[in-house]
């Protein structure tokens, strides 16, 4: 048989049984006087093979194993693996969907900063409506980041902190009256005077006992120059004190 005939009895193309070759897969047979390669019955059991292994999910190294006269694994250890790993990928699979369904089926768990978690559309489900307001808007995208990168424990934790803040007597009301304030401050320097009282609300703003009474906040921080970046040079400043007075567990 001819490349192309073989190829077409086993069902694959050219290309792929040059592939096998150069990798080693299927032994490439000597040319004939006229130049061209024979190819035998016992070529395209091979390459039938590979091609029946490859369709169960191995990679060509497993393959390789497989077709191994004597060292390697043998068909039932790669097989078995393989099995372990798809069991492994169907259970990643079934939690996928399991989140999915959950955001599906969450009121306001689609939000403009998701997907979030359950927890987070209920925390922004009772934050006030102040849809002009871009300083409410990057507050609602950095409790979406925070929320993605916190580790578990902090996660659970944290929105349980946030979650009562809201629900708290005047927690709305506090949060319109800092967004307000921090608005305000978009257009100003760092040293305008509203800058200490904007500060100050946020800090009212937040749940007691965020920082831990030992907490040391590291104002270099690459996190915390980003944010910062991302204000306003008025606001970056009424951030940086509202942290301040967090740590020193100011309330006004």
């Amino acid at each position: 048989m001819r490349i192309g005939e073989l190829a077409t009895a086993v069902g694959v193309t050219t290309r792929t049984v040059r592939h096998y070759h150069h990798l080693g897969l299927l032994p490439e047979p000597e040319r004939r006087a006229n130049g061209y390669r024979d190819y035998t019955l016992r070529h395209a059991v091979v390459l039938a093979r590979i091609r029946r292994l490859t369709e169960l999910g191995l990679g060509l190294a497993e393959v390789r194993d497989v077709l191994a006269d004597d060292a390697g694994k043998d068909l039932v250890e790669v097989l078995t693996e393989l099995d372990e790993d798809l069991a492994r990928q169907e259970a990643a699979v079934r939690e996928r969907r399991a989140r999915l369904r959950a955001l599906l089926e969450t009121e306001g768990g689609l939000t403009p900063e998701g997907p979030v978690s359950p927890e987070l559309a209920t925390i922004f489900r009772e934050m006030p409506d102040v849809s002009g307001s871009p300083m409410a808007a990057k507050d609602r995208e950095v409790l979406a980041l925070i929320e993605t990168t916190a580790t578990p424990e902090e996660r659970e934790r944290f929105m349980g902190l946030f979650s009562g803040a809201m629900g708290a007597p005047g927690g709305v009301e506090r949060a319109l009256a800092a967004y307000a304030l921090l608005d305000a401050l978009a257009d100003a320097a760092s040293d305008d005077p509203r800058v200490d009282e904007a500060a100050h609300a946020l800090a009212a703003c937040l749940p007691a006992g965020l920082l831990p009474e030992d907490a040391v906040i590291d104002q270099d921080d690459s996190f915390l120059r980003a944010l910062y970046a991302d204000f306003a040079p008025a606001q970056a400043e009424a951030i940086r004190r509202t942290l301040r007075i967090a740590m020193e567990g100011g309330r006004s």
